[in-house]
């Protein structure tokens, strides 16, 4: 394949390892402030979270470890509201539904992911990875989906979740592609007006669905070192968020995205001792096999794609693709290998609720 498409693969590999370690660790770390700390203001935090990644990426900028790369701001502007939009309405979604209802919504993106891209990008999804996603959506069905309580708002908000949710993960693989910048240039100069946009939104949101005050709480020591180290970690997870969906496609970081979700049921299961059943074994099982088909198809749509395209097209300037249509030319403005990134918090937004 050459050793730029090696590169481009070594790199997809690690973005896509990096999201995995550190989202489950963010999950893990977030649980314990929740869960015995009672420590629920989702919103807020996740506030503080793309706050401290713009300051990391701030410093990291000082030290000259990425170049900074301004482009239509207003482009920009938008694409952080949206985002931190979609977080608060996910955030709503869990408060006004139910956990099982709420798990399908969270299912519901990946199809919707793959509408939204054929009718306005006219990509095309083989047979073969449709039947994969099919699979491993039963599989994360089973495992985590119990009760379904439908209720109007709930579903209104459930509804808007799903499709900001989709536009802005759209969004960010393309402004990467069309602009010509790095994941990390991208997520630097968006992270103000995402940051901006939960802090002002946070309290409010945090204050209706648990009826206390974020201000009011009694931070105590432990408090305090939960959330710096969510905070800390939650620069890995943006990170990786944005490398990933700008080095692969929306749909395979929601597939990323559910394979997360296996993997905190398994470490919940035999770190935290949660309670588990033979029908969440089994729906990972069916989950584990359809991200294996998935892998395992896309591999072959790329050899297939890579034999078609002769040397000289290379030369040219036509790029070979790589996991999906014409991703391997994401970092042409930037470069991956010299810099990388981000749902939001998987606990408390697109990449923190398991």
């Amino acid at each position: 394949m050459g050793v730029g498409g090696e590169k481009f693969q070594l790199g997809t590999v690690g973005a896509l390892s990096l999201s995995v370690v550190s989202s489950v660790s963010i999950v893990i770390c977030n649980k314990a402030l929740m869960s015995s700390l009672g420590f629920n203001f989702a919103t807020t935090l996740t506030s503080w979270h793309l706050l401290v990644t713009f300051c990391s990426l701030h410093v990291a900028l000082w030290m000259k470890l990425f170049e900074h790369k301004p482009f239509d701001s207003r482009t920009v502007m938008g694409f952080g509201v949206l985002n931190g939009i979609s977080i608060g309405l996910l955030n709503l979604s869990l408060g006004f539904n139910s956990v099982g209802f709420y798990q399908m919504t969270k299912l519901a993106i990946i199809p919707c992911t793959v509408i939204l891209e054929t009718l306005f990008f006219r990509k095309k999804f083989s047979r073969s990875i449709q039947l994969s996603l099919s699979v491993l959506l039963f599989g994360v069905g089973v495992a985590t989906v119990t009760d379904l309580q439908l209720n109007a708002v709930g579903s209104i908000l459930s509804l808007l979740a799903i499709i900001t949710t989709c536009i802005a993960q759209i969004m960010t693989n393309t402004i990467q592609k069309k602009f010509k910048v790095s994941s990390t240039q991208l997520l630097y100069q968006s992270c103000p007006y995402q940051s901006l946009t939960l802090f002002l939104i946070g309290p409010f949101l945090d204050g209706f669905l648990t009826n206390q005050n974020v201000f009011a709480f009694d931070y105590t020591s432990q408090v305090v070192f939960f959330i710096v180290l969510s905070c800390l970690i939650s620069v890995s997870v943006n990170f990786s968020t944005f490398l990933v969906i700008g080095k692969t496609s929306p749909v395979t970081y929601q597939v990323l995205g559910h394979l997360k979700t296996c993997l905190v049921l398994t470490f919940g299961y035999v770190l935290l001792h949660d309670p588990f059943s033979w029908r969440n074994i089994l729906g990972i099982l069916i989950a584990v096999v359809g991200m294996v088909l998935y892998s395992y198809f896309c591999t072959v749509e790329v050899q297939q794609k890579n034999a078609e395209v002769s040397p000289q097209q290379v030369k040219e300037g036509d790029s070979a693709p790589l996991i999906s249509d014409s991703l391997s030319k994401v970092e042409n403005g930037g470069g991956v290998v010299d810099d990388e990134p981000l749902k939001v918090p998987m606990w408390s937004s697109k990449y923190s609720r398991a």
